[in-house]
């Protein structure tokens, strides 16, 4: 996930009145980048920190409750129309987790990250996380395993179901 191309869609959703059919078409492009990006980092990122970090347990044991607080919102979301004002508060909730999260990223853990690891090590995790985007899920699967090795066995089964039933909805599509 692009930091800019989710903060794209919140600003997207924020722009929209309250009630806009395109508020959920918005959260739910978000959420199948958001989950995308998480599963990827779970699997492979936070093992990178867990290894190269002083206190990278720790850290990255945090990184992972984010997300999955973050998950459950989603999951929540996907059951409300943008026309419920549980929808509102909802998206409001997981906007302000998500900014937060990618703020504690963007200057602590990937500061530290990069001043303990070689830029040939921080290249081959960008790689790998990229890769693990291309064929991990787009939907929220709260009860999933987000700890290795669980995780890079069911993700990738969970990745081609889910594209399949964005195909059969339409979700994640404009109209």
């Amino acid at each position: 996930m692009e930091d800019r191309e989710v903060e794209e869609f919140f600003g997207r959703i924020e722009a929209c009145p309250k009630g806009d059919r395109d508020r959920k078409i918005y959260a739910d492009r978000a959420t199948m980048e958001l989950v995308r990006h998480s599963v990827a980092e779970e699997a492979h990122l936070y093992p990178a920190v867990r290894e190269y970090l002083a206190h990278g347990d720790e850290l990255a044991d945090k990184e992972t409750e984010d997300h999955s607080e973050a998950e459950q919102i989603m999951k929540d979301l996907e059951r409300h129309g943008a026309d419920d004002p549980e929808f509102d508060r909802l998206i409001g909730a997981l906007m302000s987790e998500i900014r937060a999260h990618i703020a504690e990223e963007e200057e602590i853990l990937f500061p530290m990250l990069s001043s303990a690891c070689t830029p040939e090590t921080l290249n081959d995790l960008g790689d790998t996380v990229r890769r693990a985007k291309k064929v991990a899920p787009t939907r929220p699967h709260p009860s999933a395993p987000d700890t290795p090795p669980a995780d890079k066995f069911v993700a990738p089964g969970l990745g081609p179901v889910d594209r399949l039933r964005d195909t059969l909805t339409g979700r994640g599509k404009q109209d």
